[in-house]
């Protein structure tokens, strides 16, 4: 929420002070704070994906003779993305929940409306449980798929478990 609150309404004042005319759309504000806010959590996921790598992948890589970035991109990252992907879907999960905080600068999302609606209906608890179903069927739909990209990238993973290639 402070985040939003800078963005929206700090950044602008800070550029006005300078004597320059500048407005930020609460579109464009929600936007800019959810992307600086995900692309964070999502560089440290991919960091740790690459982290959890054994170093000695890279030392294999690189002496049969693969350059840094190819070994990079070719053995290092499609490993590492195959452990990212639970911690990914989790941060696109918690991203989708953070839209809602966005309602603070009148950016029109599910909860800015739920709110417009219950101050004409004074239907408070209808609406929120709609909201809360809605948000519900969606991150049910993102776990699933979730599941499904999971399964799709264990393949030959299972085999080596058990023991046998």
């Amino acid at each position: 929420m402070v985040q939003t609150f800078f963005i929206y309404f700090g950044i602008p004042q800070l550029i006005q002070s300078l004597g320059f005319n500048f407005r930020l759309s609460p579109f464009v504000a929600g936007i800019i704070t959810l992307s600086l806010n995900a692309g964070a959590y999502i560089a440290e996921i991919f960091r740790g994906g690459i982290e959890a790598i054994d170093h000695g992948q890279m030392e294999a890589a690189r002496s049969l003779g693969l350059s840094r970035y190819r070994a990079m991109f070719k053995i290092i990252l499609p490993q590492a993305v195959r452990v990212s992907i639970p911690a990914l879907v989790n941060q696109f999960i918690i991203s989708l929940k953070d839209t809602s905080i966005i309602s603070i600068i009148s950016l029109a999302d599910i909860v800015y409306q739920a709110r417009i609606y219950i101050g004409r209906t004074m239907q408070s608890f209808a609406t929120w449980t709609i909201v809360g179903l809605f948000y519900l069927a969606i991150i049910t739909v993102l776990s699933q798929i979730s599941i499904y990209v999971e399964k799709r990238l264990d393949y030959g993973q299972k085999s080596r478990r058990q023991g046998t290639a």
